[in-house]
């Protein structure tokens, strides 16, 4: 009988064993989803489907992305929030992310409680662009004529509140300029009434601007970022003549609130190391942007720093998201 036991108590442990070996078994065991809070073919997509091949094949594990969009990334990020917090379903958000507190009146989850910052991905400045005809050489010469006949220009921009949007924005205040804000439902129908003559200038990002750039029919006056893109390096930064002026389109990698801290160094080292593949790089390079692949606290870092910057100028501005 005590021989019986013995044997009881070793199988007893064994099993034991097994179920805690199941419980904790590598990450990932089961496919990973990826939220995409804009419709497919866009630059977030691109990105979150480019890095998700990548990550797939280093995991030997399957990555779903999932196009959920609505209301500026509201919808995909109300979806995030209700998730388990076990790294199997994540968020890949652009720099408006930061800015819809502002712009909706009610969202339902904390920006900054309601989630945890995995990793920067990667960054595009915007353009301010014009027709390849256009009279404005320079973007000198833009200002001055604004500043001669003040409400006389107007700019296209991707809708309210988008960072196209907010990109005129910041120029009208620190070039103090009156220019006048024309909103579409996206950058392409921007481009499109620019290329037509119903605009004379548009402030658009890169992945929808760069084919129009390489085939001739429209010139980026500046790029939007502090430095000149490495891409573009004739093309002047808005800095050179508006001092103090710099933003950009990021992109970042978020999960629900109360992840484990060895599962977002796990995430953050294992998509780090996607964006510095040859593959992601050149993709990156054909959409105008560059990887980044920061730490999950220079995200949270840049999150809070586009929150305290857009917000004033958001409220002067009266924005409202569409």
């Amino acid at each position: 009988m005590g021989g019986w036991f013995r044997i009881a108590a070793v199988t007893a442990a064994m099993l034991a064993m097994g179920g805690g070996a199941s419980a904790q078994s590598p990450f990932p065991s089961k496919p990973v989803h990826i939220f995409v809070p804009y419709a497919a073919g866009g630059g977030v997509d691109i990105l979150a489907r480019t890095l998700g091949d990548v990550v797939s094949k280093a995991w030997g594990q399957t990555v779903v992305v999932e196009n959920r969009p609505g209301a500026g990334g509201v919808v995909a990020s109300q979806a995030l929030v209700s998730a388990s917090p076990d790294g199997y379903t994540l968020i890949v958000v652009a720099s408006g992310h930061a800015t819809n507190p502002f712009l909706y009146p009610k969202i339902p989850y904390d920006t900054f409680k309601d989630f945890t910052p995995i990793s920067l991905l990667a960054s595009s400045p915007n353009f301010l662009l014009v027709r390849a005809d256009s009279p404005f050489r320079t973007l000198g010469d833009m200002i001055a004529l604004a500043r001669a006949k003040p409400g006389s220009l107007s700019f296209g921009h991707a809708g309210n509140g988008t960072s196209t949007h907010l990109a005129g924005e910041l120029l009208k205040n620190l070039a103090r300029i009156d220019i006048n804000a024309i909103s579409y439902k996206g950058g392409a129908p921007a481009i499109n009434d620019l290329l037509g003559g119903q605009i004379p200038m548009s402030f658009n990002n890169g992945p929808e601007s760069v084919a129009q750039l390489e085939a001739g029919t429209l010139r980026a006056l500046t790029v939007t970022t502090m430095s000149r893109a490495p891409f573009l390096p004739d093309v002047p930064s808005m800095a050179e003549t508006v001092p103090g002026y710099d933003t950009e389109v990021w992109w970042g990698l978020l999960g629900p609130a109360g992840m484990p801290p060895d599962l977002i160094a796990k995430l953050s080292h294992d998509f780090v190391a996607a964006l510095n593949t040859d593959t992601v790089k050149d993709r990156l390079g054909k959409l105008g942007a560059s990887p980044i692949g920061g730490s999950p606290q220079q995200l949270d870092t840049k999150i809070r720093a586009d929150y305290e910057k857009w917000g004033p100028i958001i409220k002067a501005a009266g924005m409202k998201a569409e």
